[in-house]
């Protein structure tokens, strides 16, 4: 086990740590929702192709137990903090060249994007894991519920504040202007990384640790980390609860407008209502812990609890597919929104909680492992969701039973999830056997 680190984060060096939440969701939104848009509306591409770079870019994040283990090499994460925001800064700025490109030179543009694609999601790998582990170990036990939601909190922050902000600078649309408004959030973003990572990590491992890590190659490594039950069981329970989590992105929409009759205008504010709902339920995790403290270091209950929540809150959209406008369509989609906010907080706090939970000196390889498979979930959960719309559809009379289907059988996901939970921390068997033992022992 790893020992506690000499010194904690203070709730301003939380802060900080943020603020590199911030900078690099500030980059990522851009690359996924202001260039998507442009390429489907502005230069009228097809949406798969956006989609097939999105994919892409969750695609290069299999190698983040790669990255987290080059972090563990050193036993310091800031090099890999900085060196991964700056790839993913440098990506930011070429998807917006290759997007730009595609108006004049489609042919160019494209393959130029597939480049900048790559490094954003070698960027996000790099910089995401290590910021993790960073803040799990430097956190206290007892904060890390409240850092976990501060830093996706501040996540959520910089999408807000860069869309706006992008969104007034960006009109009238040209492909000069979009390249100067990406490569000015790519600085800024930087900047904030850099202000908020530089000097916070303190001392690092001692150095006999360091080169008994530097011996092991990858390969024993990450075998090492998937041999542990627990970091074993919670990657096979994070891509089932993101897969669930994940899957509703791309058809909510689509379904308020196909069965409610919403506008688009009006399908926006409705995932707007979603959002909202998860800030609140990102913010009631901690404040529920400070208010009760023996929970403040209980994660598993929050994650069961907001399993089975967001399972009720899709069988209630299940339900409103059937019965269409009369139902309270606004409630069930903030409902689904806080729920989900309390299922991420947990399940990031208990990732935080479980990385040194293992072979010591492999927190960077188990918490590369756990993003992998999250990046893998949510790569295929949006294509997953709307191919069983499309298929349920062909099959079934009715589109209104087509979302209903979808949406009830992503709630049994979460109800898997709620379960897998619940295994995570159950003993292995060899565990199981050495516990018998002992106490046959004692009875002797």
């Amino acid at each position: 086990m790893m020992q506690e680190p000499r010194q904690t984060l203070s709730w301003f060096g939380i802060f900080r740590i943020g603020l590199v939440q911030a900078a690099l969701g500030a980059i990522v939104v851009l690359t996924t929702s202001t260039l998507n848009r442009i390429m489907v509306i502005e230069l009228a591409l097809p949406a798969t192709l956006p989609g097939l770079l999105v994919g892409l870019h969750y695609a290069m994040q299999v190698f983040r137990p790669r990255l987290g283990y080059g972090s563990d090499l050193g036993g310091r994460r800031t090099p890999w903090i900085l060196s991964g925001m700056a790839v993913l800064a440098a990506g930011g700025m070429l998807a917006a060249v290759a997007t730009a490109l595609m108006e004049t030179q489609l042919f160019a543009g494209i393959v130029l994007a597939i480049v900048a694609f790559i490094l954003i999601g070698i960027g996000v790998g790099a910089a995401g894991t290590s910021l993790l582990v960073l803040l799990a170990k430097r956190t206290h036990p007892s904060r890390r519920s409240a850092a976990a939601s501060i830093a996706w909190i501040m996540m959520i922050a910089g999408f807000i504040v860069t869309t706006i902000a992008a969104g007034h600078a960006l009109d009238p649309y040209s492909g000069a202007r979009l390249v100067a408004v990406s490569s000015t959030v790519s600085v800024v973003a930087m900047v904030l990384a850099t202000v908020g990572i530089w000097n916070i990590e303190g001392d690092t491992s001692p150095p006999e640790l360091q080169r008994a890590t530097r011996g092991t190659p990858f390969a024993q490594g990450f075998m090492e980390v998937w041999a542990e039950p627990k970091a074993r069981r919670f990657a096979i329970f994070i891509f089932v609860s993101m897969l669930a989590y994940s899957a509703q992105d791309l058809i909510l929409e689509p379904f308020a407008g196909a069965v409610f009759g919403m506008t688009p205008g009006e399908t926006t504010k409705l995932s707007g209502v979603q959002h909202s709902g998860a800030l609140i339920g990102m913010i009631l995790v901690p404040v529920v812990n400070a208010l009760v403290p023996s929970w403040r270091t209980r994660t598993t209950p929050w994650i069961i609890g907001g399993c089975i929540a967001s399972a009720l809150a899709l069988f209630s959209l299940a339900l409103a597919a059937l019965i269409g406008p009369a139902w309270p369509l606004r409630a069930s989609v903030w409902a689904l929104g806080v729920t989900n906010g309390v299922y991420a907080i947990a399940a990031i706090g208990a990732m935080m909680n479980l990385v040194d939970a293992g072979h010591r000196d492999r927190e960077g390889t188990r918490m590369g492992l756990w993003g992998a498979a999250q990046a893998i979930s949510f790569g295929i959960g949006g294509f997953l969701g709307t191919l069983a719309s499309d298929g349920a559809r062909q099959l079934l009379s009715s589109p209104f039973l087509s979302y209903s289907l979808v949406f009830a059988t992503e709630a049994a996901l979460f109800v898997l999830a709620a379960y897998l939970a619940i295994w995570i921390g159950q003993p292995s068997e060899k565990e199981a056997n050495k516990r018998l033992a002992w106490h046959a022992n004692q009875g002797a």
